[in-house]
């Protein structure tokens, strides 16, 4: 086997990427603090042809030489949008029909492996701060909960290792729908 060098991966550009199908996938990140995570987000994002990222609340926005690093250009090819006010966001998508899940550890969360997503149906998952999580206000505005099992002592995942798992499964439950 042998290690493929960056000029075989076929990449496509930051137009090309504009313009392909995406997943029907909105991120939104409430008041993240780590840049580093953020950046991370961007790159997970951008690997899966996730629709968009929404930034609230503290959440720093691009351009920032922090998320820069280690999104490695993904702010150019993901849309994003910055909103003050996340419960104002979870409204407006419900409004256009996007169901809300709140990726949390909450009574009653649907646990990851359980979750099955609608065909043609289009999802926005809420991911919270590091210390708190997703903010109980928000999560009970939500229209679903949704839990990654966890079986170690931490029960505590980093929230760009969070979004990328998260991603990766929505990713693989749509892609033939």
């Amino acid at each position: 086997m042998r290690k493929l060098k960056n000029s075989e991966l076929n990449r496509i550009g930051v137009e090309a990427f504009k313009e392909s199908d995406k997943m029907p996938l909105t991120i939104i990140l409430d008041d993240i603090r780590s840049l580093n995570n953020i950046g991370s987000v961007f790159r997970s994002s951008d690997a899966f042809l996730v629709e968009k990222i929404i930034l609230c609340g503290i959440t720093a926005r691009p351009p920032h030489k922090d998320i820069q690093k280690t999104a490695l250009g993904a702010t150019e090819s993901v849309h994003w949008e910055y909103a003050q006010d996340c419960l104002g966001v979870i409204k407006r998508l419900k409004e256009d029909g996007v169901i809300t899940v709140a990726i949390e550890q909450a009574e009653g969360a649907v646990m990851l492996d359980a979750f099955r997503p609608e065909k043609g149906q289009s999802y926005a998952f809420v991911l919270g701060n590091e210390v708190k999580g997703v903010s109980q206000k928000v999560v009970s505005a939500c229209d679903a909960v949704v839990e990654i099992p966890q079986f170690g002592t931490k029960h505590s995942l980093n929230i760009a290792v969070t979004t990328g798992i998260v991603i990766w499964d929505f990713y693989n439950k749509t892609k033939n729908s």
